[in-house]
């Protein structure tokens, strides 16, 4: 459930009405995690709150955004909640996995929020392992998407003069039936589920999500926010909108430190 910040004052409110929830699933690479943490660093948001879950792994940190020795003390949790209201945008960033079997009680907490805090609508960002693509989705971008009944009424339309891709379905018994077609998402962790969840719920949903695989997956973040922007429009789009975002202070530890020099 969300815990507003004592601090946040009004803007800690759990009323979101009208806003866009934007929210990573814990997927291959951390792709969807680490555009968000590009979106939460660039719009410079405030953390309003906390998602508190016993469905993920419990953490503590220092500020992942921190731009001074003043704010590099403050602590960060597993699961928290920033919010740009200029924009009506709040963000749900996450930064744990999730506990065996809670997969389920978690989408059905979070959409349950997204229903009683009035959002307008959800965009997850996800990804899934290339090696598992099919034919038809090794051709072309490896950005893809997918939008529940409910917000496809509304973009749509939009989404066709974008230009984009929507995820393909795959046979459910290759070589075997290739007529009966499912929605596979290898690697997306709670992607499907959610999915689907809000299909059968009514909630206008979109997923963004990238084929890639583990490594240094920096600039598949940096592909699937630009894709992202290009609907949303979050900061003003030029040609290399690479540089424009604004790269979070604890990106400088994604690899660990260095070795000590001392040691030779």
């Amino acid at each position: 459930m969300f815990v507003p910040c004592e601090r946040g004052g009004g803007s800690a409110s759990s009323d979101f009405k009208g806003f866009t929830l934007l929210m990573p699933a814990v997927s291959v690479g951390n792709v969807g995690q680490l555009a968000i943490d590009l979106v939460i660093s660039t719009l410079n948001m405030t953390k309003v709150g906390y998602f508190y879950t016993d469905c993920l792994v419990p953490m503590v940190g220092n500020n992942p955004y921190a731009t001074a020795e003043e704010n590099s003390v403050e602590l960060s949790i597993n699961a928290e909640v920033y919010s740009l209201p200029s924009k009506k945008l709040v963000v749900l960033q996450i930064r744990s996995p999730f506990i065996k079997n809670k997969y389920r009680p978690f989408c059905q907490t979070l959409l349950s929020w997204v229903k009683s805090s009035k959002c307008a609508r959800v965009i997850v960002l996800s990804s899934s392992h290339a090696y598992q693509r099919d034919d038809e989705q090794l051709l072309g971008t490896p950005l893809r998407y997918l939008l529940t009944p409910d917000l496809e009424k509304a973009v749509g339309g939009l989404m066709q003069e974008l230009n984009w891709k929507e995820m393909e379905k795959v046979a459910a018994y290759p070589g075997i039936n290739d007529t009966e077609k499912i929605l596979h998402i290898p690697g997306g962790g709670i992607t499907k589920l959610l999915f689907t969840e809000s299909c059968s719920k009514g909630i206008q949903m979109a997923v963004v999500l990238k084929f890639c695989s583990e490594g240094d997956n920096i600039p598949d973040a940096f592909a699937l926010v630009n894709y992202l922007n290009e609907w949303l429009q979050l900061i003003k789009s030029e040609v290399n909108t690479s540089s424009q975002w604004k790269i979070p202070s604890s990106w400088r530890l994604l690899f660990g430190n260095g070795l000590p020099p001392a040691l030779f």
